[in-house]
């Protein structure tokens, strides 16, 4: 007679009991995953990041962009709250009062201490999974993003920018979009 270990898995309706305790609370296949406040610098890079989409969204009107904490449900066991993410305008109807209701257009996570492995493979499946058209794995320490496009193979690795070689961000998603990696990191 063989012994098997059941696994509980997480739901919304879980992860809603979980405590506000100012550290990131996530659900990835009914896991919980829990991360502690980011740092100053993690928190400096969003922010430069998102006063940029705000400004060249509210000149262009292409969508919505929204930081953490947001939680962007993805599933009834996929709960997660990325750094940035952008909604587009023809999918503003997965905007609720409370939360996201499925995937974003964009999404863009920080790494910081303790994350990477869950932001660069973890995460990048996860968003893979759920149609996510554009990731984007930003390292404060190596001062380089990741970009992460879907194509008729899943994800590929669009681009690899450093602010070594003074590369800029930008993204088919917006048109005209453009941020130096040097503004980002500086």
């Amino acid at each position: 007679m063989s012994s098997r270990t059941h696994r509980v898995k997480f739901t919304y309706e879980d992860y809603l009991l979980f405590p506000e305790d100012g550290k990131r609370h996530e659900l990835i296949d009914g896991d919980h995953f829990m991360t502690p406040s980011p740092s100053t610098r993690h928190q400096r890079i969003s922010l430069k990041l998102a006063t940029a989409f705000e400004f060249f969204l509210k000149n262009n009107r292409l969508g919505e962009v929204f930081d953490a904490p947001m939680d962007v449900v993805l599933s009834e066991t996929d709960v997660v709250q990325p750094d940035l993410l952008f909604i587009s305008s023809g999918r503003a109807s997965i905007v609720t009062d409370k939360n996201i209701q499925g995937a974003p257009d964009l999404v863009v996570e920080i790494l910081s201490d303790g994350t990477r492995k869950t932001d660069e493979v973890i995460k990048r499946k996860l968003y893979e999974r759920h149609g996510i058209s554009e990731y984007w794995v930003v390292d404060p320490e190596l001062e380089t993003v990741k970009v992460y496009r879907t194509s008729e193979k899943g994800y590929t690795r669009a681009a690899e920018l450093s602010r070594e070689t003074n590369d800029t961000l930008n993204t088919p998603l917006l048109p005209g979009f453009q941020i130096p990696l040097s503004e980002i990191f500086a």
